[in-house]
């Protein structure tokens, strides 16, 4: 199977360590002793584009769907006290200004070095055998698109940062090193070399040995991401610490300041601009379309995946299919249930297929082998040995993400006057399902938009269609047999909040006998998707003060979804149209490490991150009865929030070795 950045870590591992050997300011000599050796590395084409798919390595490890990875640390979902994982340790500001938890600092500019030097063996060596000059071309503007990456990528964690566009010589003084350079100048940079990169590039790549490299599609949709976060309160007048400036180095055209302390309207103008000639290139050029109801179907009906299980729904479909033929059955309320399922069924597919099932809403993304079992309940399924299949029964969502998934009427649950009443949320919904009680389902869960079943399973619910030999597991979170508190059995993985994600687990995932049956597909993670387009379009119109269009954008996500489109008179009232927009990105995005950056950009963190995090009682207990079960819990971690991690630090040896270099604000 082809699937995105299949191929990264192919080619000459050999030159990947050979080009990354650093010396005393680490992140910027990256050049290796013994160049004749490198000659050698780059004799034939093969060898040319083995080291250009190495350039590619960062993407994948900067993964920000990983749930070890800093994008974990946000209000979305907790995971056990005791997983330690980097992402928590940012969730409780357990940072240091030692701390390079990740290693993005020197892995990412050792990248950025590795392409330098690729960039100079190719100018330099004879040509490699079987080159072409449209080789030449294609390789150079790919390396241009991972510079640019990388740079973002650092910008992403460290804000301002030294700007490499060049091999620094291993013999340049201090005084030569770079120092961070203002984020506007940053965003510039990155946006001339995609721009660069772009016009040497295709639109899309066919199925082929390239796909899931660089094309022009990527790079305006990576552009437009670039832009919008220039846009975003953080980088427009509201960094915290207005003051942090340069103490030596100055930014050309920028002087000693690394950030805008005046809000500019004209960088959403100009945010706007390159979100709509991006989505005007991935729709028409790019090849690129939101994922639909037929698409899904397709690959349902190859993999035989049934309809999804959904309090309420399922049952009235149920009961209405079994008087087909007579005059009770309601034909039009049958495609209406039906239709509500397949888009459930669809929204799971929404990451678990690629592109050769007809998947074309991704944009860009990388390969990642570690979510599904991150998510996946225990005790899944009990092998013909007597042992059990187990996930790490992690990634739990908190109430506030539950509670922040709408209802099927497009509203939040506190705000929809259709739905139960607050203080009922809690007890039995009295649901059935497949002529079986479903007691343990509550009222907050059911009613609720087509995204929460697709995204999150709860007691009750059957978690995938056919996990268990072809058949559903039901989650039974209060019994200690099945999914529920034992820690005897497994005492670092515990469901911490009563619920679980299924993001990233495959409808067709089933367990038969000894032998894990899904079809072995690693599936791509999203780093940009279509969708993504639509929401940055629509908070571009909105800052910009056009309601409209602002809606007319942010109602084509809304309807994919399956619920009502706004109007303007919905805007004010409960929600701004800035809330539903916010709100909106964190259930689309979902998991996928955009929550991370959004509550960053907007300045949103401080209210958001470091507050009380409520879960059910689903942890400290074997067999809770329903009532100690279904009741607010406090979530016993120490989550913190602290304005110095709007940024990481730098390594502390690199300031020592460079002296144009600040250290980040409060570390």
């Amino acid at each position: 199977m082809n699937t995105i950045i299949s191929n990264i870590f192919k080619g000459s591992m050999a030159v990947v360590a050979a080009a990354m050997l650093l010396s005393s300011c680490d992140y910027l000599n990256v050049a290796p002793e013994k160049r004749q050796t490198l000659n050698d590395a780059l004799k034939t084409k093969e060898d040319a584009d083995g080291w250009v798919q190495s350039c590619y390595s960062a993407v994948g490890e900067t993964n920000p769907t990983q749930y070890t990875k800093y994008e974990s640390s946000t209000d979305e979902f907790v995971h056990p006290m005791l997983w330690g994982e980097m992402g928590q340790k940012v969730s409780w500001n357990n940072i240091y200004p030692g701390w390079d938890g990740n290693g993005w600092w020197y892995n990412l500019y050792g990248y950025i070095g590795h392409a330098h030097l690729f960039l100079e063996q190719l100018r330099t060596a004879p040509t490699p055998v079987g080159m072409t000059d449209a080789d030449r071309v294609r390789y150079e503007a790919e390396i241009k698109f991972t510079k640019a990456y990388n740079h973002f990528r650092l910008m992403n964690l460290y804000g301002p940062i030294p700007i490499m566009d060049e091999m620094l010589s291993r013999t340049a003084p201090s005084s030569q090193f770079p120092g961070r350079s203002h984020y506007d100048y940053c965003t510039e940079y990155v946006c001339r070399l995609l721009d660069e990169a772009a016009k040497d590039l295709p639109y899309t790549y066919s199925l082929d040995a390239f796909y899931g490299r660089a094309n022009a599609t990527i790079c305006a949709a990576l552009k437009a991401r670039a832009l919008l976060y220039d846009a975003s309160p953080l980088w427009n007048g509201s960094f915290p610490y207005p003051n942090w400036t340069n103490e030596n180095y100055e930014t050309p055209g920028y002087g000693k300041a690394l950030v805008s302390t005046t809000y500019d309207k004209a960088k959403w103008q100009k945010a706007l601009q390159a979100n709509l000639e991006a989505l005007d290139i991935a729709t028409k050029k790019g090849g690129r379309k939101l994922m639909d109801l037929q698409t899904a179907n397709d690959i349902a009906t190859n993999q035989k995946v049934p309809l999804p299980y959904v309090p309420g729904v399922t049952e009235e479909y149920e009961q209405n299919e079994a008087n087909a033929g007579t005059d009770r059955y309601d034909e039009e309320r049958a495609k209406e249930l039906r239709t509500f399922l397949e888009r459930v069924r669809m929204l799971r597919y929404i990451c678990n297929s690629d592109e050769t099932q007809g998947n074309t809403e991704f944009i860009f993304g990388t390969s990642s082998q570690d979510n599904t079992a991150s998510e996946l309940p225990y005790r899944m399924y009990k092998r013909s040995d007597g042992q059990w299949w187990n996930g790490y029964n992690g990634c739990n969502p908190t109430l506030y993400t539950v509670e922040h998934f709408y209802t099927k009427n497009g509203k939040l649950p506190a705000n929809d006057p259709k739905f139960v009443s607050e203080d009922n949320w809690l007890l039995s919904a009295n649901a059935q399902g497949y002529n079986v009680s479903r007691a343990d389902i509550i009222n907050l869960n059911v009613n609720r938009e087509p995204r929460f079943y697709a995204m999150i399973s709860f007691d009750g619910d059957d978690y995938g269609s056919l996990i268990r030999e072809g058949k559903p597991l039901r989650i039974q979170l209060r019994n200690s047999d099945e999914q529920g508190y034992d820690p005897s059995f497994a005492a670092r993985d515990l469901n911490q909040t009563g619920y679980f994600t299924r993001k990233y687990v495959a409808p067709n995932l089933q367990f038969m006998g000894n032998t894990n049956n899904i079809d072995n597909r690693y599936y791509p993670r999203p780093i940009i998707r279509l969708a993504e387009l639509y929401l940055n379009i629509a908070e571009c119109y909105c800052e910009l003060g056009d309601t409209e269009n602002s809606l007319k954008y942010l109602n084509v996500i809304r309807e994919r979804a399956g619920i009502p489109a706004l109007t303007a008179a919905d805007c004010g009232k409960d929600m701004t149209l800035r809330e539903w927009i916010h709100n909106e990105r964190f259930i689309e995005f979902y998991f996928e490490g955009q929550r991370y950056y959004d509550l960053r950009r907007w300045c949103e963190a401080p209210q958001r991150l470091g507050k009380t995090v409520y879960g059910l009682g689903a942890f400290g207990k074997r067999n809770p009865t329903f009532e100690e079960f279904n009741r607010r819990v406090k979530i016993d971690q120490p989550f913190q929030w602290d304005n110095r991690l709007y940024l990481m630090p730098i390594p502390p040896k690199e300031l020592y070795s460079n002296p144009q270099l600040v250290q980040a604000p409060g570390y």
